[in-house]
């Protein structure tokens, strides 16, 4: 039996797409096997068992392994990035035990890791399996990561400090502090973290990409014409999925958008427990929309708006006749439901690496109006109210441009999926490529 071993990283949005992609993969290759490491952490503990009992009841040929449970002090800040590189880290001997335990009924034709997971390559390496990265985010992001080192060479300063323009190939020019947020800090634990994985990538057998070429073309050009030290397989890649990445209109003060006059559905979740998280590191409870909006907010809107809490399902919702917008925090599998149901967007970014994801979408493949920030990074209720109505103005010359431009990235992007599409072709040459290595043993 013939199988390929998926071990993503145990943030839930880059868990989700690695399992969308083993479903992919038995989309086309139903006679291999999917196995999927998964790594425990105190941020996500229960939040993702629903959804594995789910995936394991509907394809029996996905099998779920979870790693023995390590337990580490959170640090002072509680840097979910940081916990999950040095998790990753110190599973290792786990991850050597589960593959030779696999390795006893099945022949794994390829070890699949997140970028977070660049330590996985010495147990590949040990064993002699063939190991491709998945990158979770787009092309032009993992043109910027690959420059990374690069960018490291050539200053000493951390880029937060530095306000400049950086000329990235493949990528438009991005301000230093747009960079992943990740990376703003030099002396940050994860700016190291991210900088190893960076310089290990192109050591991969490859790297799968999870966009389309069509949508990125620049890019993809400048990743395969040397960008790495050693050139990598590039597939470009779309899950279809029903998961959701929350990402709706409403969050702290955007109940401005239901002051545009447009009927909306937002989506609202509780902030983080401490006020320095960028994202929840513990399960958090239903929100109190009493607390969180403003008085008299639900009755006023309640003809025009729904506010659900915590969860829709975003890809049903997107390819409703009825919705001719969304307002996204700029996650790139957001960014990509959107595009395959021809919606245009408005930009307005978060964390990670959301703000360079703003920059592809406005500036390179222009799908986006931008929300502009004030200098302290406050978005006010005169320009949410303001982007809100010229999206959804249909004689607004700029919100006409982008609805023309995203409903040819939604054509283009099914043309990549068809039969002989872009995508397509890709997935079968990586398929090839592990076939012949499993044919050669």
């Amino acid at each position: 039996m013939e199988a390929i071993v998926l071990h993503p990283s145990p943030l839930i949005g880059h868990l989700i797409s690695m399992v969308e992609l083993g479903k992919l993969i038995l989309t086309h290759q139903p006679s291999l096997y999917i196995h999927i490491l998964i790594s425990s952490v105190p941020y996500n503990a229960g939040a993702t068992a629903p959804y594995i009992s789910q995936v394991s009841t509907t394809f029996p040929s996905i099998t779920f392994h979870h790693l023995p449970t390590i337990t580490l002090p959170l640090s002072a800040e509680n840097n979910h990035k940081t916990i999950t590189f040095e998790l990753l880290r110190l599973n290792n001997p786990n991850v050597h035990q589960a593959l030779t335990s696999i390795s006893e009924n099945h022949t794994i034709l390829g070890l699949v890791i997140d970028c977070f997971c660049s330590y996985v390559l010495s147990v590949a390496s040990e064993l002699k399996l063939p190991a491709y990265f998945f990158f979770t985010s787009g092309a032009g992001c993992l043109a910027l990561f690959l420059y990374f080192p690069t960018l490291h060479e050539n200053t000493t300063r951390s880029f937060k400090d530095i306000k400049t323009l950086f000329d990235v190939p493949g990528a438009p020019p991005i301000l230093s502090t747009d960079m992943p947020k990740s990376l703003l800090e030099r002396d940050d634990e994860a700016y190291r973290c991210f900088l190893h994985s960076s310089t290990q990538m192109p050591k991969s057998a490859g790297i799968i990409v999870n966009t389309f070429a069509s949508l990125e073309p620049r890019s993809i050009r400048a990743i395969t014409d040397g960008l790495c030290a050693k050139r990598p397989y590039t597939a470009d890649l779309l899950h279809r999925t029903l998961r959701v990445v929350f990402c709706g209109s409403v969050e702290g003060n955007r109940y401005w958008v239901g002051r545009s006059g447009q009927r909306f559905l937002s989506v609202v979740r509780n902030p983080p427990s401490h006020g320095n998280q960028s994202v929840a590191i513990s399960a958090q409870p239903n929100p109190d929309l009493d607390l969180l909006l403003p008085n008299g907010f639900l009755d006023r809107t309640k003809e025009r708006g729904l506010v659900v809490k915590n969860w829709v399902p975003q890809v049903d919702v997107l390819n409703h006749d009825s919705v001719g917008g969304f307002v996204t925090h700029c996650r790139w599998n957001s960014v990509l439901e959107a595009v395959c149901a021809g919606i245009p967007m408005v930009a307005w970014p978060l964390y990670a690496e959301q703000r360079f994801n703003r920059a592809m979408m406005v500036e390179e493949i222009k799908i986006a109006l931008p929300m502009v920030e004030a200098e302290n990074g406050f978005v006010s209720s005169t320009e949410v109210e303001k982007r809100v109505r010229e999206l959804m103005d249909l004689a607004a010359e700029e919100a006409k441009l982008i609805r023309k431009q995203t409903i040819v990235m939604r054509n283009e992007a099914n043309a990549a999926l068809s039969e002989g599409g872009s995508s397509r072709v890709a997935l079968t040459e990586l398929f090839d490529s592990w076939n012949y290595g499993n044919r050669n043993k």
